[in-house]
């Protein structure tokens, strides 16, 4: 009889271990909040890369309340996101079923990169169907396209996914969405500093590796079963009816869809307008040069420069550089125990490339 027992190998929580079926992450499930006015419950961006935060502790009940702490902290670049369409659901018995959609009649050329879109299209027309069976839909969902041509990435074909609209009745989620057809949103149009969010992606990937790697086997002594291999587990289970699924094996690592539930945002940077960079008022420059000394010297390693929007949010999130990260509102909100100011950042551990003189 065995002497000692020890744990399982690896979470039964992550299986099937396999390669995720996109790079673009999904979204499969969405907050139900009680909003007063129409807005999307998600964002997009690309992953630029970590740095450290010097900031204010602002956690109620900490020790070092009100003293400077350091932060781990990401930086995802978030262009504004192109609404190209919108579509209506109702619920059924076996789950939500499309009503109508209208797409923009004129996409732009970067879109058919991605998909292609129909050529004859009376937008008014599906509006309107749409408007006139209001009373049936239980969800209307954005249909978004990412404009990476804005970004440092030197990439042009966009991603186009749905965002769920919540917030109002019915008739304000069309109305909000009808006014934003065609148009642009920004981060800071969905989100705030301070708030926490879901962060969404696929992790890196390292292809095929032994159980050592991929479930935390433990390695065997030098002097115990070494003529049969040292990175191996000891036994597959029973002779039948055969191996046990559960038992830890080689195969697929990284390349999974992660979700990171309660990340904190720390910070918002916006692109500056036209109208800042050509009055250049006081309060404008210094908000500006806040902003954009997010930049180190040379730029981020394996991404370039961030040149658009971007948000600071803490800790790490699932994937490599330049890869697509969905933000959505949390779907488990935690007990908000931070003052309900902006976080008060003090330094970056980035030089900044911005200079402007009055």
């Amino acid at each position: 009889m065995v002497k000692d027992s020890r744990p399982r190998r690896g979470s039964m929580a992550f299986y099937p271990r396999v390669r995720a079926r996109s790079i673009i992450p999904r979204i499969r499930s969405w907050p139900k909040l009680e909003l007063k006015e129409p807005k999307l419950l998600a964002f997009a961006g690309y992953k630029v890369g970590m740095l450290h935060v010097v900031m204010i502790e602002d956690r109620v009940g900490s020790p070092l309340y009100g003293r400077e702490v350091v932060k781990a902290a990401t930086v995802i670049e978030t262009p504004p996101l192109l609404i190209v369409g919108l579509r209506a659901y109702e619920k059924t018995p076996y789950g939500l079923r499309t009503i109508g959609e209208a797409w923009i009649e004129n996409p732009p050329k970067d879109l058919s990169r991605a998909f292609t879109a129909p050529t004859k299209y009376d937008t008014s027309k599906m509006l309107d169907k749409i408007e006139k069976s209001l009373d049936s839909i239980s969800e209307l969902r954005a249909i978004v396209a990412t404009q990476p041509r804005f970004s440092g990435l030197g990439k042009k074909k966009p991603e186009i996914f749905e965002i769920k609209v919540d917030g109002g009745t019915i008739d304000e989620q069309f109305k909000f969405l009808v006014d934003k057809l065609g148009k642009e949103i920004r981060v800071s149009e969905v989100f705030k500093p301070g708030q926490y969010v879901d962060v969404i992606a696929v992790t890196k990937g390292k292809g095929f590796q032994g159980p050592v790697k991929r479930f935390g086997v433990k390695i065997a002594p030098r002097w115990h079963k070494h003529r049969k291999g040292a990175r191996g587990h000891g036994s597959r289970g029973p002779i039948a009816p055969g191996p046990m699924f559960t038992s830890p094996q080689a195969g697929q690592a990284g390349f999974h869809q992660r979700t990171e539930y309660n990340k904190r945002i720390l910070k918002i940077g916006l692109l500056p307008t036209l109208n800042m960079l050509t009055e250049r008022r006081p309060e404008d420059v210094e908000r500006i040069i806040d902003d954009w000394d997010i930049n180190p010297s040379g730029g981020w390693p394996h991404y370039g420069l961030v040149i658009n929007d971007y948000v600071i949010v803490q800790g790490s999130i699932p994937g490599p550089p330049k890869r697509l990260v969905k933000i959505r509102f949390p779907i488990r909100p935690r007990k908000v125990v931070h003052s309900p100011e902006v976080p008060q950042i003090v330094y970056y551990s980035t030089k900044p490339i911005l200079e402007l003189a009055g």
